[in-house]
């Protein structure tokens, strides 16, 4: 199954400048997994040693928070759009 990740600016230096790449993941947390498989590197800008999200690191799928859903075990199905949103902080 075929997913649709939207990568930020910040992260393509790591996918060679792709702004949009498809994985495959039965779940958010598989479709992490590959994205490191196939861009090794990303999962430590993604994801704590733990595991987990990091705090400052967003992701929607189909425009839902995944933290409004089940996290990184959240399921994904073919076609859906996974979108990752550093957190932006600052002002006065």
């Amino acid at each position: 199954m075929s997913i649709h990740v939207r990568i930020p600016s910040p992260l393509r230096r790591l996918t060679n400048g792709e702004s949009e790449v498809e994985v495959q993941g039965a779940t958010l947390r598989e479709a992490v997994a590959a994205l490191e498989q196939q861009y090794p590197g990303l999962n430590g800008r993604i994801c704590e040693e733990t595991g987990e999200l990091r705090r400052f690191v967003n992701i929607y799928v189909n425009g839902e928070d995944v933290r409004f859903l089940q996290g990184l075990e959240t399921p994904l199905k073919e076609r859906d759009e996974v979108s990752i949103v550093p957190a932006v902080a600052g002002g006065s």
